[in-house]
């Protein structure tokens, strides 16, 4: 049942993220500095959204005399590109937010992380096209890369799209701007606060 919930969570945030993205709205960046991602993924999105608009009419074509099967082939064809776009939409309306003592990492509706300024050792700009999945590393590609990479004091607790629980140490996500971002969180830092030492 609890699988059953999330992934219905899950299209409910993805038509929510719709309408957020046909009203040009953000979710989550009220009094913060937003940094967007989706620009790394937009051709591969396109490209499979193309990909499944071609299905869309050939199977109409090839089923043409069996109305029945049609009628359901259509159906679940015009829910997967609802589904393409509401998953772009999310990256779009969900991008990381800089807030006060926090980033807030997120990667469209799966991943929503705040991670408090005073627990980042270091960050830095880091292009990576592999990621191997290691314990203590979160890593949120887009479009196969990071570019971003943030060392923690501490470990910190994640939990997973359903629900599973892991301590992670480093976090590496993509970001559109990564060089301002960097920026952005060295200066944050600075600002007088918990922070058990100086930035890095």
């Amino acid at each position: 049942m609890r699988t059953v919930s999330v992934l219905l969570r899950h299209e409910l945030r993805l038509m929510e993220s719709l309408v957020l993205w046909i009203t040009r709205r953000t979710q989550g960046t009220g009094g913060g500095r937003a940094f967007g991602y989706a620009r790394g993924q937009g051709v591969v999105m396109a490209g499979f959204l193309f990909v499944c608009v071609v299905e869309t009419l050939g199977m109409s074509v090839l089923l043409r005399d069996w109305p029945l099967t049609h009628g359901v082939v259509l159906a679940l064809d015009i829910y997967t590109v609802v589904f393409v776009v509401g998953m772009h939409a999310a990256s779009v309306v969900r991008p990381h937010v800089l807030e006060a003592g926090s980033l807030r990492v997120r990667r469209g509706v799966h991943v929503d992380v705040r991670i408090p300024l005073a627990q980042v050792a270091s960050v830095r700009r880091e292009l990576r096209m592999t990621h191997r999945t290691t314990d203590g590393e979160l890593n949120l590609p887009v479009g196969s890369q990071t570019t971003v990479t943030l060392q923690l004091t501490e470990p910190m607790t994640h939990f997973t799209f359903l629900g599973r629980q892991r301590e992670v140490g480093t976090v590496r996500f993509h970001t559109d701007d990564a060089d301002t971002l960097v920026a952005a969180v060295k200066q944050a830092r600075t600002v007088p606060s918990t922070s058990p030492g100086p930035p890095v």
